[in-house]
């Protein structure tokens, strides 16, 4: 994708045959995993694909009712007549509700990669251009980025009038845009693949496993959810892609149709957009900008380092305030784009050039705030506005948890037979279980005397609470993995918050934001003297291989089904992952 000729971002899509995200299929379990609360499930794979208790969303138990009305010789079910089931607990065992032989619907969440099959859910959704189709609910939910009070009537009146009994939507921000009749034959369209996907169910029953309903390809998937008013061209170099393309803008937006061109030119068409130069220089040192300012990019073990740099532009430019500000600024768009394209996470530090005047720092911060905003909370604020909460930002940053104790934890070995104590949620308990030790969850204030005494061997902690509860007096040893970072929200009740004038929420989010960023600047900065504290009151910090623990957390997050959005969340936080 290009803006201005400029490449802003890089999709690759793999010869596949189905399998892709979105699939819906009508599976076989296989076979149960009670330690892990999950199932392994036959889609047709060459790899047992992959389910966790609490991927099989709150209504299973309806669509299970539902798959069973639809096999051969029974009348079948419609949604809209259904009585619904009860949801299911979140609590609850995989067991209970899945048994070996059984025939299940499930969508594919995470494609297969390397020797693990697919990752499935069986909280079945259909998206579409403008709304997601969601059934076994009847609950209408609108994407965050819809301010407007009149536009949020205007769409919940739509989707009310369209929408049967035990269908619910969640509606897109590109709705916004869109006309009433588009959006309803949005949902209609969405509506009749969900009744063809049932009635494969009959056809398919005898022979399951097989797919009920394939997902679009990769550039219709993009073209869905990228497709804008800003949008001037797409262009293709192979004639089937170029058809199926502009079939699909012609069903969605009729009127940009044209804008889908074929390319027959004899240059490769990534030559002639110069696309291919661009994709060469991505892991270039050395970034060039305009007027002979530059970048420089290095990535560390421990973090991604960007060195903003004016060149010969200081020397020649009377008002150096104003050449810093017009090159931090044109760096700044600059880095964003870089670390969209070369996808960087982990910890991203910018040495800008000093500025001196306060209002030019802050300007130039805002501008950073704009261009590095991102969607990656978007599925998290809709989860909690459905749950009654408003998240007002996400990034109270309180540092990173790492082992402490009267032994030195080299290796995730070392860690064997440990009675670490951890806090009892589930990332926690089952991460350091993961790693070889005994979660023990006690009382923080309790923590000292357990130590003392011997009676637990260590525990895991951030710097901030082990130097405040004077954690070195009991300790000996660090064990630096820093295997958890503590990233904390703010929330309000989403109807109190939907009260508030427009101008309002901004200000109460922007103002949250501001001072979580201010609050983790303080506490990075503030790592240094904390360790230090820590080694001056006799405690010794022991430099771990943060990869081997890396490695042996992985099936914690596995059995949690949440190794992807720990990738996603990390990356876009800012901390290594």
């Amino acid at each position: 994708m290009c803006e201005d000729k400029v490449l802003v971002e890089l999709n690759k899509e793999q010869c596949q045959t189905g399998f892709a995200v979105g699939d819906i299929y009508l599976g076989k379990v296989r076979k149960i995993m009670p330690g892990l609360n999950a199932a392994f499930v036959n889609i047709g794979h060459e790899k047992d694909a992959f389910i966790h208790y609490l991927d099989l969303g709150p209504q299973f138990p309806s669509l299970q009712k539902l798959v069973a009305s639809q096999q051969p010789g029974k009348r079948g079910f419609r949604v809209e007549s259904m009585k619904l089931e009860p949801p299911v607990e979140k609590t609850g065992k995989i067991g209970e509700y899945l048994q070996v032989g059984q025939q299940i619907m499930v969508q594919v969440a995470k494609e297969a990669i390397s020797t693990k099959g697919p990752r499935l859910t069986a909280d079945i959704s259909l998206a579409g251009r403008n709304v997601v189709l969601v059934p076994f609910t009847s609950k209408v939910f609108l994407s965050q980025k819809i301010r407007s009070a009149d536009e949020k009537k205007r769409l919940k009146r739509i989707a009310a009038a369209v929408l049967p009994k035990n269908f619910g939507v969640i509606i897109r921000t590109a709705a916004m845009e869109a006309k009433d009749e588009d959006i309803e034959h949005d949902i209609q369209t969405q509506i009749d693949r969900w009744r063809k996907t049932c009635a494969a169910i009959k056809k398919n029953a005898a022979s399951a496993p097989a797919q009920l309903m394939s997902e679009m390809n990769r550039a219709n998937t993009i073209i869905r959810d990228s497709l804008n008013g800003s949008f001037s061209q797409i262009a293709v170099d192979d004639e089937a892609m170029y058809n199926e393309i502009r079939g699909y803008i012609r069903q969605i937006e009729p009127e940009k149709e044209k804008i889908v061109k074929l390319y027959k030119g004899n240059v490769p068409i990534f030559d002639n957009f110069d696309i291919s130069k661009q994709i060469k220089s991505l892991f270039a040192k050395y970034v060039s900008l305009k007027r002979g300012a530059y970048l420089i990019i290095e990535r560390t073990e421990a973090m991604n380092v960007i060195d903003v740099n004016s060149g010969n532009r200081t020397k020649a430019e009377d008002n150096q305030e104003q050449t810093a500000m017009d090159v931090n600024l044109a760096a700044a768009a600059e880095i964003a784009r870089q670390l969209r394209l070369r996808d960087l996470g982990g910890i991203v530090i910018i040495d800008f050039i000093d500025l001196h005047k306060a209002q030019n720092r802050q300007a130039l911060y805002d501008e950073m705030v704009k261009l590095m905003a991102t969607d990656t909370f978007k599925g998290w604020d809709a989860d909690l506005a459905n749950n009654g909460i408003c998240g007002l930002c996400y990034n109270y940053y309180d540092g990173a948890r790492s082992f402490m104790g009267h032994k030195a934890y080299k290796t995730p070995a070392d860690l064997k037979g440990a009675v670490i104590r951890t806090p009892g949620a589930d990332p926690y308990v089952e991460s350091i279980s993961a790693m070889g030790a005994t979660p023990y969850n006690i009382a923080w204030s309790e923590v000292y005397n357990g130590i003392q005494t011997k009676s637990i061997d260590g525990c895991e902690v951030q710097y901030t609470s082990a130097v405040s509860s004077k954690i070195y007096e009991v300790c000996e040893y660090v064990s630096k993995t820093e295997h958890i970072n503590l990233f904390n929200m703010v929330i309000c009740g989403q109807a109190w918050f939907d009260k508030l004038p427009a101008e309002y929420q901004e200000v109460m989010k922007k103002d949250f934001n501001d001072c979580a960023y201010n609050n983790a600047q303080d506490i990075i900065a503030a790592q240094a003297d904390m360790e230090k504290t820590l080694t001056d009151n006799g405690m010794t910090i022991v430099e771990v291989d943060k990869d081997v623990f890396r490695e042996a957390v992985k099936p914690a997050y596995e059995k949690l089904g949440w190794t992807e959005l720990r990738e996603q969340l990390y990356k876009e936080a800012g901390v290594e992952a």
